[in-house]
């Protein structure tokens, strides 16, 4: 696997191999990766009085969360020890033999706030925003605006497409074309669906 470079990137821009809309300033576009900025929509947890969340329970995880929708020129505050989802502003297309890593930029870790927890592997076939997993780990709460860069994209070209990308009709592709952050779907894995069924 390679990872593309800025004259990769645009090449594969131009020829729609590799589709980020709207990328709003050429100045983006860094040497290896692609600057992505934070949409409007939040995701936080709230205040409720079970004791832990069940991922497999029935209860649906959405009701775990609130949505905040942030105008533009007005900051989120995220505090320490929060942990919200988000979503980026730009629409991610990928094509079936290019992989894309989500990394948060400097400037915003050396504030104390990392861009995802897990979720920064994007695969071959993904089309959609990118849900990002924020979390505040330093001692004071700091504001995010819409808009702001806040992440970067690293592309890879693997060494032969995928035969089944993200997307494809036999996988498993629960957040295909999101359009804000999504809540986990762990309930819509394979391996539980098949279990429970089995238990019926």
């Amino acid at each position: 696997m390679a990872i593309l470079s800025d004259v990769d990137i645009k090449k594969y821009l131009d020829e729609e191999k590799i589709e980020i809309d709207p990328i709003k300033d050429e100045k983006q576009i860094q040497p290896s990766s692609v600057d992505l900025r934070i949409g409007n929509e939040f995701k936080g947890f709230k205040i409720i009085s079970k004791p832990f969340i069940d991922p497999f329970d029935n209860t649906d995880l959405e009701s775990y969360m609130e949505t905040i929708e942030i105008p533009d020129g007005e900051p989120f505050i995220i505090h320490p020890g929060e942990f919200t989802l988000a979503t980026t502003y730009e629409t991610v297309k990928l094509p079936a033999d290019i992989v894309a890593r989500v990394e948060g930029r400097s400037s915003i870790g050396r504030l104390g706030v990392t861009m995802h927890v897990t979720a920064g592997y994007i695969d071959p076939g993904f089309e959609g925003k990118i849900t990002l997993e924020i979390s505040n780990i330093g001692k004071m709460p700091v504001a995010l605006y819409p808009g702001q860069r806040v992440c970067q994209i690293v592309f890879e070209t693997m060494t032969t497409p995928s035969a089944k990308p993200y997307g494809h009709e036999d996988r498993d592709s629960k957040y295909m074309g999101q359009k804000g952050p999504q809540v986990s779907k762990i309930k819509e894995d394979f391996d539980i669906i098949k279990e429970e069924n089995n238990e019926q």
